[in-house]
């Protein structure tokens, strides 16, 4: 969509505050989220983007508030999850190209990893793009 603006025209100003937050529990519909203060912020499933696909409890990532109201909920660039889920790596299957398999998460998001990864596996994944970047020691 284009618009034209005239250069008397005059905008509202948007304040945009970030806050951090701990996902506390699921009060359905709503996930609630608490500050270092402990009040808590209700967050409606529209509201949560890409953070429904690696929740867990205690989640740490950032609120962004408009008009005192969270609308959106900010992941950290990368993350570190436990794969529940994976198959065990097949002699051969590089032959054909297949040099990633898949990985299940807690949450049921799953994940593209190397053959090399095993269930019980701790790996980072980079929350932007929704890659495995590594196994991790945490």
């Amino acid at each position: 969509m284009e618009s034209v603006f005239r250069a008397d025209d005059k905008f509202h100003q948007i304040i945009l505050e970030r806050k951090q937050v701990t996902y506390s529990y699921f009060a359905d519909p709503l996930y609630v989220w608490m500050d270092a203060d402990y009040h808590p912020y209700e967050v409606e499933a529209e509201s949560m983007g890409d953070a429904l696909s690696y929740l867990e409890d205690a989640m740490v990532a950032e609120a962004v508030f408009y008009d005192d109201k969270v609308i959106s909920i900010e992941l950290p660039n990368m993350i570190v999850r436990e794969v529940t889920y994976t198959e065990p790596a097949v002699r051969g299957d590089t032959s054909s190209g297949k040099v990633t398999k898949t990985a299940q998460l807690a949450s049921g998001h799953t994940v593209q990893v190397p053959l090399f990864v095993d269930t019980g596996d701790r790996i980072e994944i980079d929350t932007r793009t929704n890659e495995y970047r590594g196994r991790s020691n945490k």
